[in-house]
């Protein structure tokens, strides 16, 4: 059976100054490793930079773009490119606050209000797209949600006159009107259940007047039995009417005339 004794370590035999060679050029190739390294991400960095410049401008020159066509009046085609500017710059805050205005002038108020909030929560400090939002949710019905964004609009820009006195102005005056209608509604409603649970009124069918009244009416109930009408017609096609009376009837030979009922 073979036995097995200790290895013998490598490089035991190599000499001192071969040693301190090759670490150093070890050393060096690690240095120069650290350099390929850095210049890469480096590189990365600056490619990224690049993407991004391009970006920016491509998506200032879309914005510009759909900014001419809504201009004149070309909202489809302004939306398009505002679309497609924020597939390159989706935190671009003024591209949805524009895309608002613009769905505002077609009527289309929900999409309004959801691109208004939409440059509200990229930049909460834009007193115009508080403003946009304020009449996009004006132009839904919500006046309370209007009044709000008209006024953090006037707090972050509190020389804007537009606000005050056009948009803020006119949600009251429209909050105060609501409220107004709804309190004349309440009241028809009061008013006709009031109405509705008044007591039968209690009239007197013994008075001169009632009495009168059914006299007359008997009377000509009275009159109209003493005479009847009857339609007779004769088994050659003639038709004859003949008026009966209680106390003198005259009805022709049956043999010869057939009673129409």
């Amino acid at each position: 059976m073979a036995s097995f004794g200790w290895k013998r370590k490598i490089g035991e035999k190599v000499s001192k100054a071969t040693s301190q060679q090759f670490e150093a050029e070890a050393a060096d190739e690690e240095d120069l490793a650290d350099d390929d390294d850095a210049t890469w991400v480096h590189a990365a960095k600056r490619r990224k930079e690049v993407l991004l410049e391009d970006c920016v401008k491509k998506s200032k020159e879309l914005k510009d773009e759909g900014a001419d066509l809504a201009e004149n009046r070309r909202y489809r085609e302004a939306i398009l490119k505002w679309d497609e500017a924020l597939q390159l710059t989706p935190e671009d805050a003024t591209l949805y606050e524009m895309k608002s205005q613009v769905l505002m002038s077609l009527h289309e108020m929900f999409p309004a209000v959801h691109a208004a909030e939409m440059a509200v929560q990229r930049n909460p400090r834009s007193w115009d797209a508080w403003q946009t939002l304020g009449r996009a949710q004006l132009g839904l019905g919500e006046i309370a949600l209007a009044i709000r964004s008209f006024q953090v609009s006037l707090h972050i820009f509190p020389m804007n006159p537009e606000v005050w006195k056009e948009d803020l102005s006119w949600a009251r005056k429209l909050h105060e009107q609501h409220k107004a209608t709804k309190t004349e509604s309440v009241q028809a409603l009061l008013r006709q259940k009031e109405l509705a649970q008044e007591p039968i009124p209690d009239y007197d069918f013994e008075s001169d007047e009632i009495v009168a009244v059914c006299a007359a009416i008997a009377e000509k109930e009275k009159a109209l039995s003493e005479a009847k009408t009857v339609v007779i017609v004769s088994a050659s096609g003639a038709v004859e009417t003949v008026t009966e009376k209680d106390n003198c009837p005259t009805t022709p030979d049956e043999t010869l005339f057939i009673r129409a009922r």
